[in-house]
């Protein structure tokens, strides 16, 4: 079988990206580069671009609970920014409770190996949390994994800004054997 690769867009939800009193500072940023990345990623997949595009697109959206969460299902800080197209079939929502989305959907891993997955395409928020989180759990489930750089960041916290924490980040999971890759030069081979 042919390698296929699944794009990730991790917890691109409105509390993170688009309220103003509880956006990470880098959300202009990341807006941009998701627009960029999805319509580079859709535009691939209608055309049926060869192997470097991705094949399918996991929108993922986590859900907290009462009453420490705010990201509480139906609610408007839980939406996410960027939904799925439902007339899509090759576009699927995953919701999770837990920063590893392999974690909260057990038969993830099986479902994406059955579709031919063998490599997931990451990006979104938070870099230390769900986006790490998620490609650690890829890893330890035998995928491959590229991490778009510049396409995933945080909060300012415990006195390092944002752009540190991302960096941080990328060393570990290249260390745990990611690809780590500027976003820019992934999709510039979607469309090839």
């Amino acid at each position: 079988m042919t390698s296929r690769r699944a794009l990730f867009v991790i917890d691109i939800q409105n509390e993170l990206i688009a309220d103003p009193d509880t956006r990470i500072p880098t959300s202009e940023r990341i807006i941009k580069a998701s627009e960029e990345i999805l319509n580079t990623a859709r535009e691939a997949l209608g055309l049926n671009s060869p192997r470097k595009s991705p094949q399918i697109i996991v929108f993922i959206q986590h859900e907290e609970f009462p009453p420490e969460g705010t990201m509480l299902r139906g609610s408007k800080p839980w939406e996410l920014f960027f939904p799925p197209r439902p007339s899509q079939e090759y576009e699927i929502l995953v919701a999770k409770s837990t920063a590893n989305t392999f974690e909260s959907n057990r038969d993830l891993a099986q479902r994406l190996r059955d579709d031919g997955i063998t490599e997931i395409v990451a990006f979104g928020l938070q870099s230390e949390g769900c986006v790490e989180a998620t490609c650690t759990g890829a890893l330890a489930s035998g995928f491959g994994v590229t991490v778009l750089s510049g396409a995933h960041s945080t909060y300012d916290k415990d006195g390092k800004k944002a752009a540190e924490i991302e960096r941080e980040v990328e060393l570990r999971l290249s260390t745990r054997g990611a690809r780590v890759v500027p976003w820019e030069k992934e999709i510039s081979a979607w469309l090839q």
